[in-house]
């Protein structure tokens, strides 16, 4: 009889794992599939038969102490499981074996929440509505009818798996399977809960406090760990997302984390210079207008506009001046206005098409190439 250690090429004192590893080294290189032959497939065998004694603590034992550990006693040929073949190729073993447990995380949750620019601006607290899935009140997530609990299941005996042994040209194979009666749980519900029907979970409405944070913009999600949906078997909660969605303000319109107004002003104001007092996100603001100012030109009240979400300060209010022209003139103001143009020459003006750079033209193309 060869031995053991000899075939596997590890010393006495080889750890478990030394063992595994020289095996599925080995194994990969003499497996019929890809080493075919006679000798091969004993080499297969034999080294089969080595890991076989070797891996099992009991029967190394017995076998380091003289024992026959041979292919009568415990070999290939009498027990090799498909499991191990796994084991040796994938790295697959035992620790997936045996029931499973019926708790399952649950899923994430997404809802979309609407605010108003203002809470976009300064952050805030909401009350919101979620319908996800929640622990059963009435089984306390066991899935059964209280009072009645699980059985252990008789056609796997609560393992959880069934083994079906098949032969091949190695020898018996053994196979094993989730078992199709308990679907791999080891344990039956008799009678399932009336209100979850053996779920342990069911769906239901619940409010939740979140805080919207200052700076948050269409499109930004929030996370809420263990918020989202209770898994199956009341295992543990997934994260809610809330999406945010900022409703459009009457007044200012975001860009970025700058808001922008357009104030009308009289031409005589525009003409003449003013101090406007505006309605901004922070209260009264007062707008000094200076004399000569041009319909679209802006001015920019810093620290005005929307908050950073990540990082201190503000960004800015940018006010666009728009200088409205009079209409439906009485004959005092024709006339008022009829002087005027005429102290500055202006009773029949020429039309001049401004240079790209300047003017009206100039700030429609920068408008409009972005800049």
């Amino acid at each position: 009889m060869s031995d053991h250690y000899e075939t596997l090429g590890v010393s006495r004192d080889a750890t478990p794992e030394e063992i595994k590893k020289a095996y599925r080294k080995m194994a990969r290189q003499l497996h019929p599939d890809v080493n075919p032959g006679p000798e091969a497939e004993e080499r297969f065998k034999a080294v089969s038969q080595a890991y076989d004694v070797l891996s099992d603590p009991g029967k190394r034992a017995v076998y380091d102490r003289g024992g026959d550990m041979g292919p009568g006693a415990a070999g290939f040929g009498q027990g090799f499981t498909f499991t191990d073949i796994m084991d040796a190729f994938f790295g697959q073993g035992g620790a997936d074996r045996g029931p499973r447990s019926r708790q399952r995380r649950g899923q994430d949750a997404l809802i979309r929440v609407q605010v108003e620019l203002s809470e976009a601006v300064f952050g805030g607290e909401r009350e919101i509505a979620v319908d996800t899935a929640v622990g059963c009140p009435t089984c306390h997530g066991e899935g059964a009818q209280p009072g009645t609990g699980t059985r252990r299941c008789d056609v796997c005996g609560g393992r959880g798996e069934v083994h079906t042994t098949q032969r091949s040209f190695l020898g018996p194979v053994m196979t094993t399977r989730p078992c199709a009666t308990c679907q791999g749980y080891g344990t039956v519900i008799a009678h399932p809960c009336v209100q979850c029907s053996g779920e342990g979970r069911v769906r239901s409405r619940r409010t939740l406090n979140i805080r919207v944070p200052a700076g948050v913009d269409t499109g930004t999600r929030i996370q809420l760990a263990g918020e989202g949906e209770v898994g199956a078997g009341n295992g543990p909660a997934g994260d809610l997302y809330v999406e945010i969605v900022v409703a459009p303000h009457p007044t200012f319109v975001r860009r970025g984390d700058d808001l922008h107004a357009t104030v009308g002003l009289p031409m005589t104001a525009a003409a003449l210079g003013t101090t406007v007092t505006l309605d901004t996100m922070d209260g009264p603001q007062e707008l000094d207008v200076e004399p000569g100012t041009q319909s679209g030109e802006t001015t920019t009240l810093r620290g005005l506009g929307v908050s950073h979400l990540r990082g201190g300060g503000r960004g800015d209010l940018v006010v666009h001046i728009e200088v409205q022209t009079p209409k439906n003139l009485d004959e005092t103001q024709r006339r008022l206005l009829a002087e005027l143009a005429a102290v500055r020459g202006e009773e029949r003006p020429e039309g001049r098409l401004a240079s790209h750079g300047s003017g009206l033209f100039g700030r429609l193309k920068d408008a409009l190439s972005g800049r």
